[in-house]
């Protein structure tokens, strides 16, 4: 197992942000207040995407539950909210009663004690935290408790357009390779009826671009790091997979590709702009909606694409958490255990259907007969990328570092934003990708002096 164990350095993970506390001042409130009524108003952060916006809907539901409870949602952009949620948490600001964090924060913000234990609270109120996905329980959890809960958790995979697949005489491989993914992006790039062959994230973030492109530099052989911390973003692995990501995506990838992140090519894809996809399974809420979607019904799932290695998904979870600073703990578990518990998901398919619900975390949600007669197309290759994705031992060479889509470290935050802008220039054709990965290796190196120095 990689040993990324170090003493923490949760101010240094913050301060690498180069954030302030002025991210925070458009924030809609200061943590829990007083609501007019003597009851309680939370503030909760969480990341504007379809899934939040169904959970904000469907406020009256909790209210109806919980009438001495006003929930005051602060919803922002991927880059944005990470910004925000993070600042807030680390200096202990109370701004916020509950927040969305992921994976990648929730066990190092344990280790912070920058989060509230849930176990204590799971235990007390019945909630059904067995429930959930084994690999998707774990990577919340710290010393065997829980300190996030899941909304929905996911993989990577590939969906494609089957018609446009027939009309052109093509078929899917059940397990293809990118080599084979990039063949078929050619012979289904239709520029002039604005078909794009694939879409792929370009834009900057080490959330957006950075998920999909380490995963595909994961399943080329390629690391960030040797196992004494050396950078290797001048290897000859990196070059290969930078130079075919960006490559792909320039050649017959979405125009306008360097500024496209998930939610972007979430509708270039559902609206019939793009014969293929790959990207978090999570799609499928949206993708195969009739009110979100032109493709409903058309679509085929295949398992994340591979190079050298015989996995290419990542591990992923959106999930709710509440900051050791809130004062109303009591009060923010209620909430978050609403949103992330299985009536929850009857919710929303009762209000928006099947198609909608936070898919991939609850093993109930995939043994419900509904639910399987929506999602046959993709459940059970949803599941199995789940359940195969493998965190500890993401390429097929020893790294330091654990994670498939990010690198479970404290400065992951800054330094994957910095590689994902040079990665993002390089699409956009300003530099060369040597250029970039030249770069990249001096970020990365820095930081992995630092883990020299600790050893």
């Amino acid at each position: 197992m990689p040993n990324t164990k170090r003493r923490p350095r949760p101010l240094a993970a913050a301060g690498a942000l180069g954030l302030t506390a002025a991210l925070l001042s458009g924030c809609a409130g200061a943590g829990a207040v007083a609501a007019g009524d003597g009851g309680t108003t939370l503030v909760v952060a969480i990341v504007s995407n379809p899934q939040m916006e169904d959970a904000i809907s469907l406020q009256e539901d909790f209210k109806q539950e919980h009438p001495n409870i006003d929930v005051q949602f602060v919803s922002l952009p991927e880059n944005e909210a990470r910004a925000k949620i993070t600042t807030s948490v680390a200096t202990g600001g109370g701004e916020f009663d509950a927040v969305m964090v992921s994976n990648y924060e929730t066990r190092q913000w344990a280790e912070y004690d920058w989060l509230t234990n849930l176990q204590p609270y799971i235990e007390k109120t019945g909630y059904d935290d067995e429930d959930f996905l084994p690999p998707i329980r774990e990577a919340l959890s710290h010393q065997g408790d829980m300190y996030s809960v899941p909304f929905y958790g996911e993989s990577s995979f590939l969906v494609y357009r089957k018609d446009l697949f027939e009309q052109a005489g093509l078929e899917m491989p059940a397990d293809p390779t990118w080599a084979e993914v990039a063949d078929l992006a050619a012979e289904l790039d239709d520029p002039e009826s604005g078909t794009a062959g694939i879409c792929l994230r370009g834009l900057p973030g080490w959330g957006e671009v950075m998920a999909p492109f380490n995963s595909i530099l994961h399943t080329f052989g390629g690391r960030w790091y040797d196992q004494q911390w050396n950078a290797e973003l001048t290897s000859p692995e990196f070059r290969e997979a930078a130079e075919f990501y960006v490559n792909l995506v320039q050649e017959h990838g979405q125009p306008g590709a360097a500024t496209s992140g998930f939610g972007n090519c979430l509708t270039h894809y559902s609206q019939g702009r793009a014969a293929m996809w790959y990207d978090a399974t999570a799609m499928v809420s949206t993708v195969e909606d009739p009110d979100s979607s032109k493709v409903v019904g058309q679509n085929g799932y295949a398992p994340a694409p591979v190079a050298e290695t015989d996995y290419g998904g990542w591990l992923y979870t959106w999930s709710l958490g509440i900051p050791a600073s809130s004062e109303h703990k009591d009060a923010a578990w209620k909430f978050v255990s609403w949103m992330t518990d299985k009536e929850y998901t009857e919710l929303v398919a009762e209000e928006y259907g099947w198609e909608r619900v936070p898919p991939g975390a609850r093993a109930s949600t995939f043994e419900n007969p509904e639910y399987q007669e929506v999602a046959s197309a993709y459940a059970d290759v949803m599941r199995e990328s789940i359940a195969d994705a493998d965190p500890q031992h993401p390429t097929n060479r020893p790294t330091p570092y654990s994670g498939i889509n990010f690198l479970a470290i404290p400065e992951f935050q800054d330094l994957g934003t910095r590689v994902s802008q040079q990665l993002s220039a390089a699409i956009a054709g300003r530099i060369t990708v040597e250029e970039a990965l030249q770069q990249s290796q001096q970020y990365a190196q820095s930081v992995g002096d630092s883990y020299k120095e600790d050893q």
